[in-house]
């Protein structure tokens, strides 16, 4: 098993192994917490039972929370039935809720502990790829709103973050490759090696990818936790990508809209003279090549440039981009015309 620390105001481990629901709940139990409520989605049932009883068999009480799949599940509604559960099993600050599930869980379930009394611990398990390599990993915690994504949430740490890399190959296709967009954007952002790895394929590098991609994930979030500066590279691809996931209603998965994203932010780095073509045409190569999309619908600009707008990185009401200036290295640009977002979304239109 691999450990990626993570440092910062509340440092926590990251544990990349296989088949290891046993140390998850020999971490909860170590913990002190008398309960724990894990928190799943349907098809994790099995998985959800299984750390059930291991929980019982170390004296601790498990409540299991089923919710809805993917965004549905960042729903107020469903947030408020969690809210219930843990005052209804009397969940005092010693307790822990559990996200057994994709990202969407891991955001759902952290946001629970953030607001149970003011703040109680949480680990996760991710259970998706795009889960394992971003959304677990760096105390970011929301639910969905009419008015956005993630627009209402917490910074709220994990006790601790247990990867199962032996759940990547039970995977659908489509989660695999939506995953693999956050994957490459760190590898475009800071560590060049992982689209080394990615041309060479994945499947025979996945313990050294995701290890990689956490550790990037890692090193950023352990010295801006609160997205002050240097976080925001991790965002890269995010501005358009949002954009598209509310345009589509949440209907098209987060790693194909960043990746889309991504395309669209290279462009409009090009035409700024920050990187050249040979750069842009790697996007369009590890990105397609991984199965991710580079297109998007013509004439919907004015639509996505008034979700960017909304855009929490944004200041004065001006679009924030992250952009490259560099293969690894990560620059802003704040003062984009709307003739050079129109030229680099031309550039992407199907």
């Amino acid at each position: 098993m691999a450990v990626v620390p993570v440092t910062g105001p509340s440092p926590y481990d990251v544990h990349i192994g296989s088949d290891n629901l046993g140390d998850v709940a020999a971490h909860v139990s170590a913990s002190g917490a008398r309960r724990a409520l894990v928190v799943h989605q349907g098809p994790l049932r099995e998985p959800a039972e299984v750390l059930d009883r291991l929980l019982r068999e170390r004296g601790v009480e498990p409540v299991l929370a089923c919710v809805p799949d993917a965004e549905a599940g960042k729903d107020l509604d469903v947030l408020a039935g969690l809210w219930e559960q843990l005052g209804a099993n009397q969940f005092s600050r010693q307790d822990t809720v559990v996200g057994l599930g994709g990202g969407a869980v891991t955001d759902l379930a952290g946001f629970a502990a953030a607001t149970w009394m003011r703040g109680i611990k949480v680990v996760q398990v991710p259970t998706t790829l795009l889960a394992m390599v971003d959304a677990a990993v760096g105390g970011k915690t929301g639910i969905n709103t009419a008015a956005g994504k993630n627009l209402v949430g917490a910074f709220h740490e994990p006790d601790a973050v247990f990867i199962d890399l032996a759940r990547i190959d039970t995977l659908p296709q489509p989660e695999v490759v939506s995953g693999s967009a956050e994957l490459i954007k760190t590898g475009f952002i800071a560590d060049p090696r992982i689209l080394d790895l990615y041309e060479e394929g994945p499947d025979n590098h996945w313990a050294e990818l995701v290890q990689r991609s956490v550790a990037v994930k890692a090193n950023v979030v352990g010295q801006d936790l609160k997205e002050s500066g240097l976080r925001e590279i991790l965002n890269y691809g995010h501005t358009l990508g949002h954009a598209i996931e509310r345009r589509e209603h949440y209907t098209w998965r987060h790693g194909n809209a960043v990746a889309v994203g991504m395309m669209f932010v290279a462009h409009l780095a090009n035409g700024r003279g920050l990187i050249d073509g040979t750069l842009v045409a790697l996007h369009d190569t590890i990105l397609t090549g991984a199965g991710l999309p580079t297109r998007y619908e013509a004439g919907a600009f004015d639509e996505l440039h008034a979700a960017m707008l909304l855009d929490k990185k944004n200041r004065d009401g001006r679009i924030r981009f992250v952009v490259l200036d560099g293969l690894g290295s990560c620059t802003r640009l704040e003062d984009a015309t709307m003739d050079e977002m129109r030229e680099a979304y031309a550039k992407i239109s199907e």
